[in-house]
């Protein structure tokens, strides 16, 4: 096969999509990361994260649907070659059906959006906690005195017999 007549054609860069999205205000991301996909509605909405991925898709998800007013809340990557992560909140809203799980006494009408925010300050205040801890932990371990040199074998292991 002869590849003398095969001419490569030069393609555009394909626009980011703006089929209906619409940026999520009121939540401190940088721009141009977050985005209320089309369809949502006040108590359903689908939610599309830029540059993200499992990390925080999974760790969100949980912290969210520790939230009573949340009724389902998945994450998904759409193909792994794209640096998106989809997520879709349901909340049961003003409706009065009956939950699976015991409530303590609601607010009226907790949107998706709202259960989204909650999310995120409950995961960052939760990584606040962690850090703390972890830097005090780590200020108690470096005070102790490490073991001399003539304590370690060639590895650097803890001489066990002299």
């Amino acid at each position: 096969m002869s590849n003398e007549n095969v001419e490569d054609n030069v393609m555009e860069d394909a626009q980011a999509s703006q089929n209906g999205e619409q940026a999520v205000d009121d939540i401190e991301l940088d721009e141009n990361k977050l985005f209320l996909l089309p369809g949502s509605t006040p108590t359903a909405a689908s939610f599309e994260f830029r540059e993200e991925g499992h990390t925080l898709g999974n760790a969100l998800r949980y912290i969210i649907m520790k939230n009573p007013e949340v009724e389902f809340c998945a994450y998904a990557i759409p193909h792994p070659s794209e640096a998106k992560m989809n997520m879709r909140i349901q909340t049961y809203g003003k409706s009065s059906r009956a939950r699976p799980r015991p409530t303590p006494p609601r607010k009226q009408g907790t949107t998706a959006i709202d259960a989204l925010k909650k999310g995120l300050k409950d995961v960052q205040d939760l990584c606040d906690v962690v850090a703390e801890k972890f830097w005090v932990a780590r200020e108690s371990v470096t005070q102790i005195p490490a073991p001399s040199r003539k304590q370690l074998d060639e590895n650097g292991e803890p001489r066990l017999y002299d």
